[in-house]
């Protein structure tokens, strides 16, 4: 059977000699093929290799934007959170000179006769004045009742017996090493000592809650509130009446901790001030008096 071929000449090029190949045009077009499939192939994976680069400069791209937006959010973060506590400081500094301006004026009273009531009152001016003064006696009685309970309303004492540790304000944070704005104070203490309240109040939370662990959020009246938290243990439950030196859990290291120690806030209008102006008082002389008063 006749088969197609190709010639191939191949000519000597000093001894003139001339040579002929025979090829079969089967394997002529094979080889074309195999040319043709791997000229595909290589553009293939030049074209994927390219979409890839591609890909990956937009994502790096994506990420330093990402980046440089978190940096941008956390630096608002931290201007948001000073602002806050410059505001609850200033609207605590504006508290005390309402109160002191209150019982200055209520002291001095007017400084002019003339400006005081008739001294001789008529008979319905008299009945209404003993109706106020009977609605006000009975106003006294029921704060009384209130007051003690809630005497001490202003966080005075220590929660608890240990080395302070972690300070209020800007801090390097210990899980990213980046910086942030530290909302209260970390004081070390061995795992289970007591957690005491540092003023009364109720109790508004009790519970996990987000990076703090185990957590116990004191409301003490007044726009102020106390927070206790990464407690091992909780002794106290939401809605409960405490007084300044009771007993609201122990120290842990639930949460976003590193160890055992208690994160503590003192909050004003729920924005964060710095607790330490409030650490008058070692825990240890506020049980001792409890105990006298107890006993």
């Amino acid at each position: 059977m006749k088969q197609d071929y190709f010639i191939l000449v191949l000519a000597h090029s000093i001894h003139g000699r001339l040579q002929r190949v025979h090829i079969p045009q089967k394997y002529v077009y094979g080889v074309l093929m195999l040319a043709v499939v791997g000229a595909v192939s290589i553009f293939g994976f030049v074209s994927s290799y390219a979409r890839m680069a591609w890909k990956v400069a937009n994502y790096n791209t994506l990420r330093n934007e990402t980046d440089s937006l978190r940096a941008r959010y956390e630096r608002l973060q931290k201007t948001v959170n000073q602002t806050n506590a410059q505001l609850a400081s200033l609207q605590m500094l504006a508290q005390e000179v309402s109160v002191a301006y209150g019982i200055k004026q209520s002291i001095v009273g007017a400084a002019d006769l003339s400006s005081e009531a008739r001294l001789a009152p008529t008979m319905k001016e008299t009945l209404a004045e003993y109706n106020f003064l009977r609605g006000s006696r009975l106003s006294q009685i029921e704060g009384s009742y209130t007051r003690r309970f809630h005497v001490n309303v202003i966080p005075s004492i220590w929660p608890v017996n240990g080395r302070l540790m972690g300070g209020f304000g800007e801090r390097t944070d210990p899980f990213s090493g980046e910086g942030a704005y530290h909302t209260g104070v970390d004081i070390s203490a061995p795992s289970g000592t007591p957690v005491q309240a540092t003023a009364d109040g109720r109790v508004e939370f009790c519970g996990f809650y987000h990076g703090y662990g185990r957590v116990v959020i004191v409301d003490h009246g007044n726009n102020y509130s106390t927070y206790y938290a990464h407690l091992s243990r909780a002794n106290v439950m939401e809605g409960q009446e405490i007084r300044r030196g009771d007993v609201l859990g122990a120290v842990g290291s639930t949460g976003r901790s590193t160890g055992p120690h208690l994160h503590y806030e003192v909050r004003v209008s729920d924005a964060p001030v710095n607790p330490y102006r409030f650490l008058n008082k070692p825990v240890v002389t506020q049980i001792a008096r409890n105990n006298d008063f107890l006993f």
